[in-house]
C-alpha cells in the first residue's frame, strides 16, 4: 500500500510577523520545511511528497530539496483549501497524508499510528483534549463554559486518496474550510480519532518563532578599597573596605544584569550604563537591575532562574546569603528557590586572595512568558 504526503506550505504567514515565509526559518542548522519533510521521509512505503508552494518560494525549494527524490512542487493556492486541492491531482498512492509544513515536530509514531487508522477506518486524524474551559458566546459575552467532547485537531490526517479526493472534488464556492476532516465529514463521512501529540503544535505566531528558554552569563570584578561601602545584591555587608566604582559598585548585581543581558544578546552594562555618564554616578545598581528586568520584559522573556557563585577572600559571606537572596528574587520576581547563590575564597591566590577585590561569576536562564 503505497502512500502520498501532501504538505500545504503556501500561506503568507502574516501571524509570525516574520520577513519572509516561515516554512524558511531555521530551527537550529535546518528549516522548517527541511525538518517537516524529514519526518515523512524515511516512512516505510512514502512515495512521494507534494508540497504544495507559492511561486514566490518555488525556487527556494527547489534548491532546498534538489537531492530528494520524493518531492514533488505543486503551485498552492489562495487558501489552504485550494492547495491541498491542487496537491490532490497529484497524489497517486493507496493513502494519502495532508500534514501542516508548519509542524515541524511531529513523531515517526504518530505518523504510524495515523497510517494504521487509516488502513482501518478510511480515514483518521489525531486530536488533543482540552485542558482549557472553553467559553462560548461572543466577543462582549460568554453563554456557555464546556470542554466536553470537544478536540483540538493536528495534523497529519489521513485518507484513502480515492475517498479524499471525492470529498475535494465536491466542494462548492460556497463551502468554507480550515482542514481536510472537515471536507472529508461533510461530504464522504465519519472520520477515526487517534490521540495526538502536544509537541505537534503549529507554529503560527511570532512568539512561537522565538526560543523557549535562553542562558546568559556574567563576570565582574570590583577592586576592595578604603572608605567605600560594600554592597552585594543590594545588601550592606559590614566591612573595613568596600568596592570601587562609578556606581555603588555592587558587583553582584552587575554580574547578573550582564548574565541577563548575554542571553539576549544585548551588550553589555558597560554599553547601557558607561562609567562616563554622570546620570550613573553613585548609581544604585538594584535599581539599575530592574531596567535591565524591563529590557527582558519588553522582548517578551522572564528570568526563570539565577546562578552566582561570589569569589571574595574576605569577608565571610555565608550569614549574608538569605537576605541576598531574598532580595535579588524580589528584584527578579521569581521566587527565593530560584536563585542559587555560593561564595568561596581563593585559597590566598591571586588578586582576590590577597583581599584586593571581589568577583562574581554568574548565569542566568530566561524563559519565554505565557
Amino acid at each position: 500500500m503505497t502512500i502520498s504526503v501532501i504538505i500545504p506550505a503556501a500561506g503568507s504567514a502574516s501571524r509570525a510577523k516574520l520577513n519572509r515565509n516561515k516554512i524558511f526559518f531555521d530551527l537550529g542548522g535546518v528549516t522548517v520545511a527541511e525538518k517537516t519533510v524529514a519526518a515523512f521521509s524515511n516512512i516505510e512505503n512514502v512515495t512521494e511528497i507534494i508540497i504544495a508552494c507559492a511561486k514566490r518560494d518555488e525556487e527556494s525549494l527547489k534548491g532546498i530539496f534538489s537531492g530528494n527524490p520524493l518531492i514533488k512542487l505543486v503551485r498552492g493556492g489562495d487558501t489552504r483549501t485550494d492547495s491541498v486541492k491542487n496537491a490532490l491531482k497529484a497524489a497517486s498512492g493507496d493513502i494519502t497524508l495532508i500534514h501542516d509544513c508548519a509542524r515541524p515536530f511531529v513523531t515517526h509514531n504518530l505518523i504510524y499510528n495515523i497510517i494504521e487508522a487509516v488502513k482501518a477506518h478510511g480515514a483518521a486524524i489525531p486530536v488533543l483534549p482540552f485542558t482549557d474551559t472553553l467559553g462560548f458566546g461572543d466577543e462582549e459575552y460568554i453563554t456557555e463554559t464546556k470542554r466536553e467532547k470537544l478536540f483540538k485537531v493536528q495534523t497529519p490526517q489521513g485518507f484513502k486518496t480515492e475517498l479524499i479526493k471525492k470529498a475535494y472534488a465536491s466542494i462548492s464556492p460556497a463551502d468554507s474550510f480550515t482542514d481536510d476532516a472537515g471536507v472529508f465529514c461533510k461530504y464522504i463521512g465519519k472520520v477515526k480519532t487517534v490521540i495526538g501529540e502536544r509537541a505537534n503544535e503549529k507554529l503560527t505566531y511570532e512568539e512561537d518563532f522565538k526560543p523557549k528558554i535562553l542562558v546568559g552569563t556574567g563576570f565582574d570584578l570590583h577592586t576592595l578599597v578604603e572608605g567605600r561601602k560594600l554592597i552585594l545584591g543590594g545588601i550592606e555587608i559590614p566591612h573595613t573596605k568596600g568596592l570601587l566604582g562609578h556606581s555603588d559598585a555592587d558587583v553582584l548585581a552587575h554580574a547578573v544584569m550582564d548574565a541577563m543581558l548575554s542571553a539576549l544578546s544585548l551588550r553589555d552594562i558597560g554599553y547601557h550604563f558607561p562609567d562616563t555618564d554622570e546620570r550613573y554616578k553613585g548609581a544604585d545598581s538594584m535599581k539599575l537591575l530592574s531596567l535591565v528586568l524591563g529590557m527582558v520584559q519588553s522582548r517578551g522573556y522572564k528570568v526563570n532562574n539565577l546562578s552566582a557563585c561570589i569569589m571574595a577572600q574576605k569577608p565571610k559571606l555565608m550569614k549574608f546569603v538569605p537576605a541576598i537572596t531574598q532580595n535579588l528574587a524580589a528584584a527578579l520576581d521569581i521566587s527565593p528557590s530560584l536563585v542559587g547563590i555560593t561564595c568561596t575564597t581563593l585559597e590566598g591566590i591571586g588578586v582576590i586572595g590577597r583581599e584586593e577585590g571581589i568577583a562574581v561569576q554568574a548565569y542566568v536562564s530566561l524563559n519565554l512568558a505565557e
